[in-house]
């Protein structure tokens, strides 16, 4: 059988509509699983495909409710248990990947038993795109795949030709990411130090740079309530920016994030499909992943390099 046959590409109801797009730029049929869902709301896989010997790529994010995170194990499970070579979980978004480690006391690092079940389940890969944090890696004993969305979000930045550009991030844990694209933009970078008295609240934020008469892009991986992205984007407007946009991977958009959106002063807020929108704002530009990820399928396929997708 040829190695392009082996592949079946599969879909969690979740992250169907990616899927869908994943399948046909590798340039294949979506495969055939359905979910049976009980009155007591107990659901149960199956796959409509013969799958023995084949390589089989679940594409599925784990945002809430965690239905969709257990859809996938049971999906794994099933997979291992109808034979097939290789179950690659294809992970757009890696949900909880911000409990990554013990920032208190008698707390679950719930990223890391994610990890722990994924594999229990069977798992032989793992492809995701932008993690919260890349030692979540290191959780797993089998190989993970860490793609970066700048390998789309460069290519659309350099079209838009902004000509005072400046890089920033809206905390501190991204000043690595924001370093990087404004290395690849050869431009400077600005931070916005920010102090939260509790989860998804800010007490006070401040920027360390200079923005004066320039057009700033904010990069994060995540916006979740979009409170931090937001003041930060007022806090840069209120310094002497010319325009403010946001670059972001996973569009959480969770509370009051699309009334936050709105109401700022972002221009133009981009983001990647890995998660689907509950609504549309005209200043939200969505960029697939989709071809992004049947490459990696292809050279997961054919065990071609990686790494060399993203090296600018």
């Amino acid at each position: 059988m040829p190695k392009k046959d082996l592949v079946r590409i599969f879909a969690g109801r979740g992250t169907r509509y990616l899927a869908e797009k994943i399948a046909e730029s590798y340039g294949d049929d979506l495969g055939h699983s359905t979910v049976t869902v009980f009155s007591d709301g107990e659901f149960q896989t199956f796959y409509d495909d013969n799958i023995r010997g084949r390589d089989v790529f679940l594409v599925q994010s784990t945002f809430s409710p965690t239905d969709n995170l257990f859809e996938l194990l049971m999906m794994v499970d099933a997979a291992r248990r109808a034979s097939a070579r290789n179950i690659v979980a294809v992970m757009p978004y890696f949900g909880f990947a911000r409990q990554d480690r013990k920032d208190r006391p008698r707390v679950s690092i719930t990223a890391k038993m994610i990890a722990n079940l994924l594999q229990a389940a069977g798992v032989t890969r793992v492809i995701t795109i932008d993690l919260h944090a890349d030692q979540i890696q290191g959780f797993f004993d089998v190989p993970v795949d860490h793609l970066f969305a700048s390998s789309i979000f460069v290519p659309y930045l350099k079209k838009l030709n902004l000509p005072e550009l400046t890089m920033a991030s809206p905390d501190t844990g991204g000043t690595r990411r924001a370093a990087t694209y404004a290395k690849v933009m050869h431009t400077d970078f600005v931070i916005c130090y920010k102090q939260r008295s509790k989860p998804n609240q800010i007490a006070k934020m401040a920027l360390v740079g200079d923005v004066v008469d320039r057009d700033v892009v904010l990069v994060d991986d995540i916006i979740d309530t979009a409170g931090s992205i937001t003041r930060a984007a007022q806090l840069i407007m209120d310094n002497g920016a010319k325009s403010i946009r946001a670059f972001c991977t996973h569009p959480v958009f969770s509370g009051e994030a699309y009334e936050r959106l709105e109401k700022s002063p972002l221009k133009e807020i981009v983001v990647a499909d890995t998660l689907p929108l509950q609504r549309k704002l005209d200043k939200i530009t969505v960029l697939s992943t989709a071809d992004l990820f049947a490459d990696v399928i292809k050279r997961v396929n054919t065990n071609k390099s990686i790494s060399s997708l993203f090296k600018f």
